[in-house]
């Protein structure tokens, strides 16, 4: 029995030679493929990453957005927000991580592949509501995880920890009202106890 279905080199290698120009980088990580493809040719890649002989990621497993906002603690100078889908080919026993980064950090659009792969819907929302991220084409996006009248994305690095407003329910309107934060912001200090030469220390 082998680790893995197919080597991962012989996999990057192949998938190079379908995406040809699209693909900005590869890698192997812990015998993973990660690719990074551009905004421009992401639903192109995607759809030759399904459709291609020797490829055929007929599922998307998963898709989600990260944030670099303070990666690095702000050396990094790259893009601001990518979305990592990840794809499993049933028929051939492998998988690939598809990376893009999304152009503007102010407004991050990508194209959504929603009509590649049907689980990216509820993905790509989830992406939007927590992130902010707009799937372009996609036909129904609207908040998943959060109220109809929450105020950001939660996941955003800057999205302050206590939020922006706070739900109570109002006894004089009888009904449950929105207003601003009134929790004040502290700092907490752990009070840390050790004993006597603990762990060896003097």
């Amino acid at each position: 029995m082998t680790v893995y279905s197919v080597r991962p080199e012989d996999l990057q290698a192949r998938v190079l030679a379908v995406l040809g120009d699209k693909a900005i980088s590869s890698s192997i990580a812990l015998g993973e493929l990660k690719v990074v493809v551009g905004a421009a040719e992401y639903h192109d890649s995607a759809l030759a990453l399904r459709d291609t002989v020797g490829c055929q990621f007929e599922q998307l497993i998963d898709l989600c957005c990260v944030d670099y906002s303070d990666y690095k603690d702000g050396a990094y100078e790259g893009k601001r927000f990518c979305v990592v889908s990840h794809l499993l080919s049933v028929t051939l026993n492998q998988r690939i991580r598809l990376v893009v980064y999304a152009e503007d950090d102010d407004m991050p659009i990508v194209d959504s592949v929603s009509d590649i792969w049907n689980s990216a819907n509820w993905f790509e929302r989830e992406a939007f509501d927590l992130f902010g991220v707009v799937f372009e084409g996609h036909t129904d996006l609207r908040r998943i995880l959060t109220d109809y009248g929450f105020i950001g994305h939660p996941f955003r690095k800057d999205f302050p920890v206590t939020g922006h407003v706070e739900m109570r329910y109002d006894p004089k309107l009888a009904r449950v009202v929105y207003q601003p934060v009134t929790i004040e912001t502290r700092e907490i200090t752990p009070r840390i106890i050790r004993e006597n030469n603990y762990g060896g220390l003097q």
